[in-house]
């Protein structure tokens, strides 16, 4: 196979692995109500084993890419931490005023569990952090976004993973679909600009985190 062919057969892998993997984790690793804290952990876990156990595995024993080119290294360490603060700064108003709106306050924090006790919360923010938020980022700003840029362009790339990322949020608050457009885009073109995801995942955990804690503690 030459290597332009292996390339091409590398990105349809790629390409379908997207609606594979998350009509898995869809039908077979999401929480069904009550969404109690041992159920949400089990959502957070499949996602993981899903979307960051499986890529990594292929792109280690196929692509075959130094894992910092899939955005798993620190990248741009002078721009990423300055762009992160600034944006950083958005996140947080944003969580604040989507805590404020009742039909998000409908939909976290997920384990409902919360809203009449603290019981176990750090491990379960620290479990949404380092399970679910670096899987989301290392399959849509990683995987996807770096994996299919070389050979489909990166503004194709970043609109192929935003397209992907917003479809997992059919089903909640039609404020956090319809902004997880937007979002998506500037997470593509930030991991893009830093070559790291791992700016894009500060920021994304702290607008999940954040959101639950507001919810929480400011009823």
């Amino acid at each position: 196979m030459t290597d332009a062919r292996r390339r091409e057969t590398d990105s349809w892998i790629i390409l379908i692995s997207a609606p594979v993997l998350l009509i898995l984790w869809w039908y077979h690793g999401k929480a069904l109500a009550p969404r109690t804290y041992a159920a949400v952990l089990t959502e957070f876990g499949s996602f993981f084993a899903l979307c960051f156990v499986v890529p990594l595995l292929f792109s280690v024993a196929r692509l075959k890419r130094p894992l910092a080119e899939l955005g798993l290294g620190c990248g741009d360490t002078k721009r990423g931490p300055a762009l992160t603060a600034v944006l950083l700064v958005g996140v947080v108003a944003v969580a604040w005023l989507g805590s404020r709106m009742p039909e998000v306050r409908g939909e976290y924090p997920l384990c409902r569990d919360f809203l009449t006790s603290r019981d176990g919360l750090p491990g379960y923010e620290a479990a949404y952090a380092l399970l679910y938020y670096v899987a989301w980022e290392f399959y849509f700003r990683g995987f996807l976004l770096f994996g299919l840029k070389d050979d489909l362009g990166a503004g194709r790339a970043v609109i192929i993973q935003t397209m992907a990322s917003a479809l997992v949020h059919l089903g909640k608050p039609p404020t956090e679909a319809l902004g997880s457009i937007p979002f998506g885009l500037i997470m593509g073109f930030l991991a893009l600009r830093t070559r790291s995801i791992w700016y894009g995942w500060i920021l994304h955990a702290a607008l999940g985190v954040l959101t639950d804690l507001f919810v929480i503690h400011f009823p």
